[in-house]
């Protein structure tokens, strides 16, 4: 069996049960010019314990499918955000 995708992400929602959104930062050069480019993606991931909250840094793995758009599941909290009470964390586009 091959290995399993790992990606360290941002919480940027933990509004559903047992569910987060995360949003990983994917860095790639461009070949020609040298330039950096940052791309995004958000994953609907699986937090059975309810140990992730918003704005903390994240472990996610990918696994079986889990709901409809689930198919990744929560690994560990890498970051806690301190004195996180409300904030509000603004998409970059």
């Amino acid at each position: 069996m091959g290995k399993r995708k790992q990606f360290i992400g941002t919480v940027v929602s933990d509004k559903m049960q047992k569910t987060v959104i995360v949003r990983v930062m994917q860095i790639s050069k461009h070949a020609k010019y040298s330039r950096v480019d940052r791309s995004y993606n958000k994953f609907k991931v699986h937090d059975e314990k309810g140990m992730a909250k918003l704005g903390d840094t994240v472990r996610i793995e990918e696994t079986r499918p889990i709901s409809k758009d689930k198919r990744f599941r929560v690994l560990d909290v890498v970051k806690k955000l301190a004195g996180a009470e409300k904030i509000e964390i603004k998409e970059e586009i």
